[in-house]
Parts: C-alpha cells; structure tokens; sequence
C-alpha cells in the first residue's frame, strides 16, 4: 500500500509514518481493516514552495522570466488553487514571479473584475 500512495505523497510534500507515530492531523491508511501507514501532510506553506517549483519545471525557466500574460494566469491557477490563503502567500508568489505584492494584487483584482473569464 506504501507504493501505492507513495507518488500522491511525493508530489504533495507529505511524508509516510509508521501508524503508530500518527499524530492527531495525520491521516491513517487502512488496508482491509488494519492500519497500515499514516500520511503527514505538509504545512500550508511548504505545499506552496512545492507548487511554485512544479510550475518553474513546468515551464523550463524561472517564472519571473515568463511574459506577463503567462505571470496573469499562474496567477488565477494559483487563486483556484487557494494558495493566497495561505499567510504570506501573495508575498510568496511575487517573489517567485518577480513583481511586487501590488502587481499580483492588480492581477488578482483584474481576474475578479472580469468575472473569471
């Protein structure tokens, strides 16, 4: 079973414990009735970093190289995604865009005014 989830914990940040080190925010597995492994999900924060870098290999190239059309809609993928929940998170992906706070602002602002379109 540990094979089987280990590419969803992989690409998450999530780390596999043994079910008996399961903390109260883990989640245990259970395969026909026992407990098999527990999943530590990252934090908020972590899962952000992982998703940026996704996106920079996605891509081939940083993502402050990127024009500003693609910058606008990692941006909005990024908003679905809930990533400007997360504290600092706007700080975050500007950074990793290369444009100031006020520049994802614009953006965001810009997708809410449109409707989403």
């Amino acid at each position: 079973m540990t094979a089987a989830v280990r590419p969803l914990t992989d690409a998450i940040g999530a780390e596999l414990v043994r079910p008996e080190l399961a903390g109260p925010d883990d989640v245990v597995l259970s395969w026909e009735g026992r407990a098999v492994v527990a999943v530590r999900l990252p934090g908020l924060s972590h899962s952000l970093d992982r998703i940026l870098a996704a996106l920079e290999r996605d891509h081939g190239k940083p993502l402050a190289e990127l024009d500003r059309k693609e910058k606008q809609r990692i941006v909005r993928n990024l908003e679905a995604r809930g990533a400007f929940a997360v504290r600092h998170g706007v700080e975050t992906v500007a950074g990793a865009l290369g444009v100031s706070r006020f520049t994802v602002y614009n953006y965001l602002n810009r997708e809410r005014a449109s409707g989403g379109r």
